[in-house]
């Protein structure tokens, strides 16, 4: 299979996690996509879903499916979202398509997290995918001085700004061994907005295809 059609298998794998009734959580990025577009033909069993972000928002809503606010929900069965990078633990690093803070606020208000990767993200190691952070833009000197001490090199991510109307440091240079420790130290930084590590908050199953078709990694 090539990566795209890895991306897919993961992504309908995931539609055994989806209950009759249910408000999904949905995650961003490519494989998400896949997702959303097999939620089209649910569309009409489930009660809708919760977005990650602007762009996952107008996908679902072009698969007829109802976007609802976490606000108005309460917390969730389930949430579906990829990562950049996972470890065989389940920690992962997010937020290459920027969605980082609200795709941590979907994972934090629901009950279980299943994530979707093809097996080129599964790494022993974190930190061979920059990690984003998003920052406050008056900040994003200061918080880049802090990252630099922490033996990071952040990158702004150039012409970019969140949903939240926010900027992204990419930190190249980790080698993230102790990933909890690292998301709260990082975390505590003032201007700091939030982190992509998802370690404290990780996946509950992580989804991976491969050539060989899906094999489900579970806490």
């Amino acid at each position: 299979m090539n990566a795209d059609a890895k991306k897919k298998a993961a992504a309908l794998a995931a539609l055994e996690y989806v209950e009759d009734g249910m408000t999904v959580g949905v995650g961003t990025g490519t494989t998400v996509n896949h997702f959303i577009a097999a939620l089209k033909d649910r569309r009409n069993r489930i009660a809708g879903a919760v977005s990650s972000s602007e762009a996952s928002s107008r996908l679902l809503r072009e698969a007829g499916v109802e976007v609802r606010s976490l606000n108005d929900t309460g917390d969730l069965a389930l949430y579906v979202d990829g990562a950049d990078e996972s470890t065989r633990h389940l920690a992962l690093i997010k937020g290459g398509g920027g969605a980082l803070t609200r795709e941590k606020i979907v994972a934090a208000a629901s009950r279980r997290f299943v994530c979707i990767v093809d097996e080129s993200k599964v790494v022993d190691v974190l930190g061979r995918f920059p990690l984003p952070v998003e920052v406050i833009p008056m900040a994003r000197s200061l918080v880049a001085r802090k990252l630099a001490a922490m033996g990071g090199r952040p990158v702004l991510r150039q012409g970019f700004k969140t949903d939240n109307g926010n900027e992204i440091l990419d930190v190249h240079n980790l080698r993230i061994t102790d990933p909890a420790a690292l998301e709260a130290e990082i975390g505590l930084l003032v201007g700091v907005v939030e982190v992509g590590l998802f370690a404290r908050r990780g996946a509950d199953v992580l989804l991976v295809a491969g050539d060989s078709g899906v094999q489900a990694l579970k806490r």
